[in-house]
């Protein structure tokens, strides 16, 4: 991966259909990620994980037709004291606070600021109307060239839309050749798609702007090649989310060799055919949302892809072709009591579920469940920079909000204890390396890693661990 932030590289492509060659003049447009705030169990090896994409991509639509800097708050300060023609701010909910503070530095010096990303798509009548120029509603390809077009003529907009739905084959790739590889821990960072064929009440995929479409397979090919590596992480919010173009998908990268981890439902570990190839392929890891153990729990929140009944048979299965699984749950959902988190717990150790990632129950404004809580007068807070997953911001059903948040802690802190990270190590002894490395250096003793990647270089850090897993890999071929 080449180091080349804040300079203009060579365009990876446009869209035939969104074309940022619009305007005839050539401008300088500065793209900034807000700082994410931590969670408890977080140290700054999280924001330091991967390079921000949706910025990469705006970038990538933009160039050569103007010169673009991206900066990510979240590996060091932003320069609010320069002056570009426009400034584009990439926000979740929790940013937003942040994103309206930079706004305000530029825009008090008439700059121009628009506000796009996951929570203006969804909620874009949640932002206050004075605190940026434009808001981007949707995919970069379908509203970043109106911008810069109007903004040229000097009739910018206050809102812009996608002229309908986005094909696969208008998705931009990401402009990696301006990423700058030593503050992360991986750049090896590929989307096969957008969106999720799901819509669970608690997740941006509920809102009305919801779409889910897959990329043509040549395309995601030479994302592949261009990050230069062979350790892949794709970070589709469903990679499997359309089962007969990611069989095809697997039988094209099969031969390439490759060590990946993606995020799938898990109705795929129904499909046999499927997993095979995900191992076949080199499928080190996958993320799946199991959010809760309570069958009343799912169905308050409508992930009817979960069958609680199938959990132990898939995890059984995944396991068996030494496929590691790093399991989401969401506590405080209306099936849950105090009991809810020993339950979790005990269920997590006796499936040896090697990584484990827990949430407390988040709102996003424009989800069907913040549309529901705040009907029923369950919302404690308008704070938005709390919707982080990691506080209360709402009235839970079955305990209190204290209860809810020490559950949250607890739950964490028995997950990685040393001794159940020992019970939970994998039964497939290739995986074992790998596994120590994120419950030991990433989790349990995060802060001492952090340490070293600041001496070292994050970037050195994630080399050294994939090297690691390589090797274990190949090891497991021979």
């Amino acid at each position: 991966m080449r180091s080349r932030e804040h300079r203009e590289c060579v365009s990876p492509g446009t869209s035939p259909r969104y074309s940022a060659q619009k305007g005839n003049r050539t401008m300088n447009v500065k793209l900034i990620q807000p700082r994410m705030s931590k969670r408890p169990m977080d140290t700054d090896l999280k924001l330091h994980m991967a390079p921000p994409l949706g910025l990469l991509t705006v970038a990538a639509v933009l160039m050569p037709a103007h010169q673009v800097t991206v900066e990510n708050e979240n590996i060091g300060p932003v320069d609010l004291s320069d002056s570009p023609d426009i400034v584009g701010l990439s926000v979740t909910v929790d940013v937003l606070p942040r994103a309206v503070e930079i706004a305000r530095s530029y825009r008090s010096r008439g700059i121009p600021v628009v506000a796009g990303g996951i929570h203006i798509t969804a909620a874009a009548d949640t932002v206050p109307g004075d605190a940026f120029d434009a808001l981007c509603i949707g995919a970069a390809e379908g509203t970043w060239p109106d911008i810069m077009a109007d903004l040229a003529a000097g009739t910018l907009r206050k809102r812009y839309r996608c002229r309908g739905p986005l094909r696969g084959e208008e998705i931009v790739s990401p402009a990696y050749a301006l990423i700058s590889s030593q503050p992360y821990l991986y750049c090896n960072v590929v989307h096969t798609s957008r969106g999720c064929p799901f819509r669970c009440d608690f997740c941006y995929n509920s809102s009305p702007e919801h779409q889910y479409v897959n990329r043509p397979i040549e395309d995601v090919l030479a994302d592949i090649r261009a990050t230069g590596q062979h350790h892949i992480l794709f970070i589709d919010d469903n990679f499997a989310g359309n089962r007969a173009w990611t069989r095809e998908f697997l039988l094209r990268i099969r031969p390439m060799g490759l060590l990946w981890n993606a995020a799938v439902s898990i109705d795929a570990a129904r499909d046999p055919e499927l997993l095979d190839l995900m191992r076949d392929s080199g499928c080190r890891s996958l993320f799946i949302g199991f959010e809760s153990i309570s069958p009343g729990s799912i169905d308050s929140v409508h992930k009817r892809q979960n069958r609680i009944g199938d959990y132990e048979q898939a995890v059984s299965e995944i396991h068996r072709r030494g496929i590691m699984i790093n399991g989401s749950f969401v506590f405080g959902l209306d099936g849950d009591t105090p009991e809810t988190f020993q339950a979790t717990l005990d269920w997590i150790v006796k499936n040896r579920i090697e990584t484990v990632t827990s949430h407390i129950l988040t709102p996003y404004p424009g989800t069907v469940l913040y549309e529901r809580m705040k009907a029923e007068g369950r919302l404690l807070t308008e704070d938005l920079s709390l919707y982080n997953t990691a506080h209360v911001v709402f009235q839970p059903k079955g305990m209190t909000a204290e209860e809810l948040y020490q559950g949250y802690l607890w739950i964490y802190r028995q997950v990685y204890s040393l001794k159940n990270i020992i019970r939970r190590r994998p039964a497939a002894r290739q995986q074992r390396m790998t596994y120590w490395l994120f419950n030991f250096l990433y989790r349990k003793y995060g802060r001492f890693t952090d340490r070293l990647c600041r001496r070292i270089t994050y970037e050195r850090i994630g080399r050294i661990a994939q090297r690691l897993a390589r090797y274990r890999g190949n090891r497991r071929k021979r």
